[in-house]
């Protein structure tokens, strides 16, 4: 009979965000007080479950978000960039109402082509690295679970690729809330299911910016 290995991909929890930017990768952004609950909660969720390797995007909330992990289950956070958070070249405008993008004429040259899309990295690209990181840490957990700490657009894509559908989306029907839990089941080498779970619902305030 084939191995079971679980890969949780944990998205981070709320982050400290008056002003309401896309944030993406720029530094300095880190979880809200709210968030850190969140980030607790996520780990009470997974705290029986056979989690033997944690791994973590570099940016500081999803680092943050992985803190009560690795206290949980006594281990080390290892980083990697192949779970960082999509390019977009709408780092640092405000989204609040869609004034810093789609009412500003200086922005219209990167929304040609929203299959790609046109404005950040090719799903296809984030698809890849998801891929290489989520096998990656199958083979470090074969036989047992590891979490991956990462990003909604991340997270979402690579989820679309395992179920085999179009990557192209609408990013209001994203199923990958605040320190949600996607988890690949698989058999060997083999797919078997995707699960998804919200521990921390009960937590969330108010809408997120998309990709975040």
């Amino acid at each position: 009979m084939a191995e079971t290995t679980v890969i949780h991909l944990l998205r981070h929890g709320e982050v400290h965000n008056p002003a309401n930017v896309l944030y993406g990768r720029l530094p300095g952004y880190h979880l809200s007080e709210n968030g850190r609950l969140m980030a607790e909660t996520a780990a009470k969720s997974l705290a029986g479950r056979d989690v033997v390797a944690l791994f973590s995007s570099p940016m500081e909330r999803a680092q943050e978000t992985a803190a009560p992990l690795a206290e949980t289950f006594g281990l080390e956070v290892e980083l990697d960039d192949r779970l960082i958070e999509a390019a977009n070249a709408f780092e640092g405008v405000s989204v609040g109402n869609g004034d810093g993008v789609f009412r500003n004429p200086r922005y219209y040259r990167h929304l040609w082509n929203p299959l790609r899309p046109s404005w950040g990295e090719r799903y296809s690209e984030v698809v890849g690295r998801m891929r290489e990181a989520v096998l990656a840490a199958r083979r470090a957990a074969r036989g047992h679970e590891a979490v991956l700490v990462s990003h909604q657009l991340p997270i979402w894509v690579i989820r679309l690729a395992a179920e085999r559908r179009p990557l192209p989306h609408d990013p209001r029907r994203r199923q990958c809330g605040l320190a949600s839990v996607t988890s690949f089941c698989f058999e060997g080498d083999r797919l078997a299911s995707v699960g998804y779970a919200e521990p921390a619902a009960a937590l969330v305030r108010r809408p997120t910016v998309p990709g975040a």
